[in-house]
């Protein structure tokens, strides 16, 4: 079977920014089982330390860089035959800006990299990226995507739906708060979700850096089953064990919720994240996806028991029964 990363040599220098997050990380072992060099780029070097025993001695540089800025940016691309940038915020919380982070920091990248001579070149967006939205999030990652094809038109575009996996902060979330919470609340309960398995995305990712075809492309990406909200919560409860009830959330108390969330940051929500919540997120099949890649989705039957088990009372020995 043909290695659908081939065109990209195996001992390549591979530059990925954000990659000490939850996806980067798995992206970055990708890299490593291929035997490419790896450069990832943070602002807080000293805190992705954890990347290094993914890699052999030497393999993988952390550098100091930030996209949102441009510093270090240029020479962290020095030398560089591909690029990812992976980096993206979901609220703006803590100084950061959708369009200073999402839309100017991916075209200041975009246009580092094509400066540097990459032509190889992966964005992560995100479903719903949507240059017309009223949504300052959605807009700002079709506005990064506009940018990061004018400067790299044979960059490819991933757009995932919910990326789930043992680190992510959803399944995560709620499973905590049915450990711990009397109930558990719903809101838009009808919108749909394609859960992707984090390593499916990742080795998306890998794939797309040295497939000839994916030049230019936008790929959806999507898992195997179309859960909403609600069927989502179901589920965690299932696997969790623990019996609590649905509390449906009316859209006028969760709207305000979101409104709080933009001025407190203990609050799960801000009112980008609600306005988002109203609309699915399903992987468009008039575009390509994790097929074209050469990937089979995964289902989550295949890691979610495991992943969720901890949050059982007894863990894995937890009877059939939760409380």
């Amino acid at each position: 079977m043909t290695d659908p990363a081939s065109r990209l040599a195996p001992d390549a220098l591979v530059t990925i920014f954000g990659g000490s997050g939850f996806l980067g990380r798995y992206i970055v072992q990708k890299l490593a089982e291929r035997g490419n060099r790896i450069r990832v780029v943070v602002r807080h070097p000293e805190r992705a330390g954890f990347l290094k025993p993914l890699c052999g001695l030497g393999q993988i540089q952390l550098v100091r860089g930030d996209i949102g800025t441009g510093a270090g940016v240029a020479a962290a691309l020095d030398g560089a035959a591909a690029g990812i940038n992976l980096v993206g915020i979901l609220d703006e919380r803590g100084g950061q800006r959708f369009a200073a982070v999402q839309a100017e920091g991916a075209t200041r990248a975009a246009q580092a990299a094509a400066a540097a001579g990459i032509v190889s070149y992966v964005q992560m967006s995100a479903i719903g990226a949507d240059s017309a939205s009223a949504v300052p999030y959605a807009r700002s990652k079709a506005e990064g995507e506009a940018g990061v094809l004018a400067a790299i038109p044979t960059a490819t575009i991933l757009r995932p739906s919910l990326v789930v996996g043992p680190e992510d902060q959803f399944l995560n979330r709620f499973a905590g708060m049915a450990r711990m919470a009397p109930a558990l609340p719903v809101i838009a309960g009808d919108s749909r979700f394609q859960p992707v398995y984090v390593l499916d995305v990742a080795a998306a990712t890998v794939a797309a850096l040295g497939d000839a075809a994916a030049a230019g492309r936008i790929y959806e990406l999507g898992g195997p089953e179309v859960l909403s909200f609600r069927a989502i919560l179901q589920m965690i409860l299932a696997e969790t064990r623990h019996r609590r009830p649905l509390v449906e959330v009316p859209d006028g108390i969760a709207r305000l919720m979101g409104r709080i969330g933009d001025m407190l940051p203990f609050m799960p929500m801000t009112s980008d994240q609600f306005a988002m919540l109203q609309k699915d997120n399903v992987a468009n099949p008039a575009l390509p996806g994790l097929a074209d890649l050469g990937i089979a989705p995964t289902p989550m039957a295949a890691f979610v028991p495991a992943m969720l088990e901890r949050y059982r009372s007894g863990g894995r020995f937890s009877p059939t029964r939760g409380g």
